[in-house]
């Protein structure tokens, strides 16, 4: 077949319209924004306050459409949150779990549906590895292994004095209550002087803390010598306690705890805190990194764990103008 240059001229102006159609469609997909659904625990702490402002400014930021479920601490409601997400077919699926057990029928629902978990803050206890994709978060056993230390430097101060310590744990099958538990505990061993005479759940809440440090005192008074808590809003609500049974907290009760929020900071430049362990909340930016590494298939690491320290009240108040949350 003969063909005219009209002819030619035509067919290649067809074929450019063509090519500049597909790619502008595949402009259009490439600009599609990631959809995450994330479940958070609630807003028990103000850790946890800060952990959201992280992840939803982080979304923000880097364009990440999310569909955010507070769970107000119940697994149930978690639950609920991810089979919701997987309905509406989001893209990835991200949450802090309230407690460690319990998952493996949901996360087995979105295996099958393909939409991959990343775990935030907190692990879960399943059987199949594979039904989450990576863990971003603390080390929370280290955590109570440095409070443990730094008590143990501590009690060198007076060798041949017994501490009985009180504990007020987090929520009850909580990932950070359980390993900040087990990670003192380890750490205290060494010295046969320091004994937990008493140990109960403040749900790592302020209120709770005050209400269970209460009886503490009520039970056994001034045989109290150090308190330590899994964070530091029930540390801060056991100080008022402490402070309303006429004892100064920092000096008659050594008073150790977690997280390294603002708050814990003013206890220990007012005297009344000695020393709190870092667990960043700061984890946003890092968590919309991971998840478009992810939905793009790149390998990532099963666990990554953030950088933290230990602040003394020595440091607190060079620290303090430092703190993000």
């Amino acid at each position: 077949m003969k063909l005219t240059r009209r002819t030619v001229l035509g067919r290649a102006l067809a074929l450019g319209f063509a090519v500049c159609s597909m790619a502008g469609s595949s402009a259009a997909f490439a600009a599609k924004p990631l959809v995450m659904g994330f479940s958070q625990v609630g807003a028990e702490s103000e850790w946890r306050t800060a952990n959201t402002a992280s992840i939803k400014d982080a979304a923000k930021k880097d364009g990440v459409t999310l569909k955010f479920a507070d769970a107000q601490q119940k697994q149930e409601n978690q639950v609920k949150a991810i089979r919701s997400f997987i309905a509406q077919k989001v893209d990835v699926i991200a949450f802090s779990p309230v407690v460690e057990s319990g998952w493996d029928t949901v996360l087995q629902e979105a295996k099958a549906a393909k939409i991959p978990v990343i775990l935030t803050d907190r692990a879960v206890n399943v059987t199949d590895k594979s039904l989450y994709v990576t863990f971003i978060g603390s080390d929370f056993v280290e955590e109570g292994h440095r409070a443990g230390r730094w008590l143990l430097e501590r009690a060198k101060k007076t060798p041949d004095a017994t501490l009985n310590i009180v504990e007020l744990q987090g929520t009850v099958g909580s990932a950070p209550a359980i390993d900040r538990k087990a990670g003192f505990e380890q750490e205290i061993a060494s010295n046969p002087k320091l004994k937990i005479i008493r140990s109960q759940t403040g749900d790592f809440t302020r209120a709770k803390g005050k209400e269970v440090m209460e009886a503490f005192l009520k039970a056994e008074g001034k045989k109290i010598n150090v308190l330590y808590a899994h964070n530091d809003d029930m540390a801060i609500g056991a100080i008022q306690a402490i402070e309303e049974a006429g004892l100064k907290p920092g000096t008659d009760i050594i008073v150790v705890s977690i997280d390294g929020v603002k708050g814990a900071f003013e206890a220990m430049i007012a005297g009344k805190l000695n020393v709190t362990v870092e667990c960043s909340p700061l984890l946003g930016p890092q968590l919309m990194q991971i998840a478009r590494d992810v939905v793009a298939g790149k390998p990532v690491p099963k666990r990554i764990t953030t950088e933290e320290g230990v602040f003394p009240a020595e440091v607190a108040a060079k620290e303090f103008p430092n703190r993000k949350y």
